[in-house]
């Protein structure tokens, strides 16, 4: 059985307009932001000015940045957004959310130096892999995409560590961890594999045709949950607070 033609399930038919919007990863860009929002929300003072100031840079960061880097290494999606324009996006993101990031050091804490090193070196050396792909891993990546924006979150929030930040940060390295080994496989297939053969023979004599969804629909499933379970648990949390 052939293996479905689409490099992720929320990729769009390639060509013009659609390639942008595939090129953000629309459900993994709003999981990922909504850890902001948990960082933020979970201070004991949220200023909504600093919540939204932290969202666009991350999503400069890692929505537009960090994936217009990684098509350019290797073009995992497909599109046929020309490379100086992948280029220019991810230069003017980046920098944009570099910028915006020292603006808070400034204006809210240096706790956030740190937070705003880190992202800047780490979304260039984990999408285009250098150093040998050192950087490219697992703990990286749950790090950079789940700690880091729920820890800068709450900092830009509260100007300070504290217990239940660093408690909100393992829940996100943890909960992006998980999302790399449920991805990993569907990725693998979706994007590696042309056709899978093969039957399952079950202890009471029945077959099942082996096919691309019972190789990635269970984790693709999960994927799906996990990032729409995210995003409602953030807004629980806006509306809690604005309440």
């Amino acid at each position: 059985m052939r293996v479905e033609a689409r490099p992720a399930f929320y990729a769009l038919a390639p060509g013009g307009w659609r390639d942008y919007v595939t090129l953000l990863h629309p459900p993994y860009t709003a999981w990922h932001l909504s850890y902001v929002v948990m960082g933020a929300t979970l201070a004991p003072v949220v200023a909504w000015d600093r919540l939204l100031l932290g969202l666009l840079a991350f999503f400069l960061a890692t929505g537009v940045g960090a994936h217009a880097l990684d098509e350019l290494h290797g073009r995992p999606l497909r599109t046929r957004i020309p490379d100086r324009v992948l280029w220019t996006l991810a230069v003017t993101a980046i920098a944009g959310a570099v910028a915006l990031g020292v603006y808070a050091c400034v204006a809210y804490t240096l706790w956030l130096v740190p937070c705003v090193a880190f992202g800047a070196v780490v979304v260039v050396a984990y999408n285009l892999e250098l150093l040998g792909g050192i950087v490219h891993g697992d703990v990286w990546f749950a790090l950079a995409w789940g700690g880091l924006p729920a820890l800068t979150g709450y900092l830009g929030e509260a100007g300070r560590v504290s217990d239940e930040a660093l408690a909100l940060v393992a829940f996100a390295t943890l909960l992006s961890a998980a999302q790399r080994v449920l991805s990993r496989p569907v990725r693998d297939v979706r994007r590696q594999v042309a056709a899978v053969e093969g039957t399952v023979e079950r202890r009471d004599g029945r077959r099942e045709a082996l096919g691309p969804r019972s190789l990635i629909g269970a984790p693709e499933t999960a994927l799906r949950l996990l990032s729409a379970a995210s995003v409602v648990l953030a807004l629980a949390l806006v509306l809690a607070r604005a309440t």
